[in-house]
């Protein structure tokens, strides 16, 4: 059984449409690429605020107000 994990930034607000749509294009993926069953793969979608993430020892917040 597939699990799939994929993390966006909060911010980025996917509508349930598209998070759906990502959903089963995920889905669709691994039951080709790994031969396994699209009923017992799972896909969770984390949405991450920009203070929980950070790249190169920074927050993307810290980084965006730097920019900004």
């Amino acid at each position: 059984m597939p699990l799939v994990n994929i993390k966006v930034l909060k911010e980025d607000q996917l509508p349930a449409e598209k998070k759906a749509e990502l959903i089963a294009n995920v889905t669709h993926a691994v039951a080709e690429t790994l031969g396994k069953n699209p009923a017992a793969t799972w896909v969770t979608i984390d949405e991450v605020s920009t203070d929980n993430w950070g790249i190169g020892g920074e927050t993307i917040s810290a980084r965006r107000a730097q920019t900004s």
